[in-house]
């Protein structure tokens, strides 16, 4: 299982230092004028500390938006946050692309299946997480990246998914020794 364990930098250039990451704050900011309502998450530049607001809801009538959501945002409940940085519709119109590196882990399960003939193994994602297959099974078998690489090559690591490239979805593989 590929797990987050903390949330994603945001990639988007900074408009003050032209750095491109930012961290998200986890806090929300809601602002409504009469009847409109907008909503922004709030990330912080990772190296100049600058705040970007990005668009959560944009003049919104207060009556179309669900009670349950406008409580999440009031509570800037962290939950949210993870959900709204994985949501494609946001990322476009936020024009921001997510930076996963060193924010998940690969949970095996233990390593007692890791001497066996043929191993049938598969892969379940947490979240939306884009990780290279081979860097997967390198770390989850105990493998260098060459090792996997090798063992694709010669026909005994074998998938129905491409295994070069990124994959967010869930996919199985096959290892023979």
């Amino acid at each position: 299982m590929v797990v987050p364990t903390c949330l994603p930098l945001v990639r988007r250039r900074c408009h003050a230092c032209a750095s491109e990451r930012f961290q998200a704050s986890g806090k929300f900011r809601v602002n409504a004028n009469h009847k409109l309502i907008d909503a922004w998450l709030l990330a912080l530049c990772t190296a100049c500390g600058e705040t970007a607001k990005l668009t959560v809801l944009e003049r919104m009538t207060v009556r179309s938006i669900r009670p349950e959501l406008l409580d999440r945002l009031h509570d800037n409940d962290p939950g949210l946050t993870a959900e709204l940085l994985q949501d494609p519709v946001m990322q476009r119109r936020n024009r921001i692309a997510l930076d996963w590196d060193n924010a998940w882990r690969l949970d095996t399960g233990g390593s007692d299946h890791l001497d066996r003939e043929v191993i049938d193994v598969s892969v379940r994602f947490a979240a939306r997480i884009p990780v290279r297959p081979v860097r997967l099974i390198a770390e989850g078998c105990g493998l260098t990246r060459a090792e996997v690489e090798r063992l694709i090559t010669e026909g005994k690591l074998v998938s129905a998914v491409r295994l070069s490239g990124k994959l967010s979805g869930d996919f199985t593989f096959t290892l023979k020794r």
